[in-house]
């Protein structure tokens, strides 16, 4: 095996590296609740989230559309997408 192959695992960029990339990038802090919602727009399933909210109805809040666009491009410069 060649020292240079990379796993799955490894050629995915984390959700600090994306918040770096944005904020230096773009000036924006996003949440990692920003980044999961873009990744599950664009396709990109993960695990099963274990931290549910108690009541039905409670609400989150939706990534505004700058911040949906500049973690999009740091997705596509990390090829995720």
């Amino acid at each position: 095996m060649d020292e240079l192959d990379l796993t799955a695992a490894e050629s995915k960029a984390t959700y600090e590296v994306i918040k770096d990339y944005v904020l230096e990038h773009t000036g924006f802090k996003v949440s990692n609740l920003y980044i999961a919602q873009v990744k599950q727009k664009c396709g990109i399933i993960e695990r099963a989230n274990y931290n549910l909210p108690k009541s039905e109805n409670s609400r989150q809040p939706k990534c505004p559309p700058e911040k949906e666009m500049a973690i999009k491009e740091a997705l596509e410069h990390f090829h995720m997408i």
